[in-house]
């Protein structure tokens, strides 16, 4: 078992006229934040005001870049090269980047979005042209990537700090990978439930599958989505359920003994 965990939750994904999320309210329970990029969700005032209120709440900050598909929230599969998702990542980390230091901040970490992700999840290529992106980048920086993923395997092996995440609100399939959105049970609302299944990940290293299989698991972060209607109550029980449990919550900085 961990001594210690990350509560991390996507935030800065409202745009233009459109709110998504109750960012003020979840952020007092986590440790770190994955800030949309523009690209699925976010755009510069966003991006401005989630670092502020980020910094405000002692937070650590990362970069959330998803595909170019803001009418789809970056929630569907696009035929992207290594070369295009290479460039997708440095773009979107260094519009974030900038905020961050016009706000005294550093940048702590990337954790690609959506349909981005769980693409990256599954394909090595993919997954080291994201890798190597956020390496050139900056080589401070973390991945934070599905345990057991691809994207561990391609930090790993370019050198890059990768901090392992498992889910508190999605549902796991036999291999490890999240079961796809509109599947029958892929996303989970019942807090109790949630609350349980966090424990055994973080104390046993185990989740069950959708199809009943144990599933091996190595929780550093948990990710609660902050765009679904139980985010706050999620955090929050999540939040008091581990400290009752003795594990302690920190940013991944912190956590993985990285200086920021």
């Amino acid at each position: 078992m961990s001594s210690w965990i990350d509560l991390n939750c996507d935030l800065g994904e409202s745009f233009g006229a459109y709110t998504i999320g109750r960012d003020s309210d979840v952020i007092p329970y986590v440790t770190s934040a994955n800030v949309g990029c523009g690209f699925h969700g976010g755009d510069p005032c966003v991006m401005d005001d989630t670092v502020k209120l980020a910094k405000a709440n002692n937070v650590g900050i990362g970069a959330h870049p998803g595909l170019p598909d803001l009418i789809g929230f970056g929630r569907r599969n696009m035929a992207v090269s290594p070369t295009e998702a290479k460039a997708y990542v440095k773009y979107q980390v260094g519009a974030l980047t900038a905020f961050c230091a016009s706000n005294g901040v550093p940048l702590q970490h990337v954790k690609p979005h959506g349909a981005f992700y769980n693409m990256a999840g599954k394909d090595y290529k993919l997954a080291r042209a994201i890798a190597e992106a956020v390496y050139e980048v900056d080589k401070g920086l973390i991945l934070l990537a599905l345990s057991g993923s691809e994207m561990i395997k391609a930090a790993n092996d370019i050198g890059l700090a990768v901090a392992s995440e498992v889910f508190a609100d999605r549902a796991y399939n036999a291999d490890g990978s999240l079961v796809a959105r509109g599947t029958e049970g892929a996303i989970i609302h019942d807090v109790g439930l949630c609350i349980s299944r966090i424990i055994r990940m973080v104390k046993e290293n185990k989740v069950t599958a959708i199809t009943g299989e144990d599933v091996a698991l190595s929780p550093q972060s948990i990710c609660v989505h902050g765009d679904t209607p139980e985010a706050v109550e999620f955090v929050k029980n999540i939040k008091d359920s581990l400290t009752k449990e003795g594990i302690a919550l920190c940013n991944l900085a912190d956590g993985l003994g990285i200086a920021k």
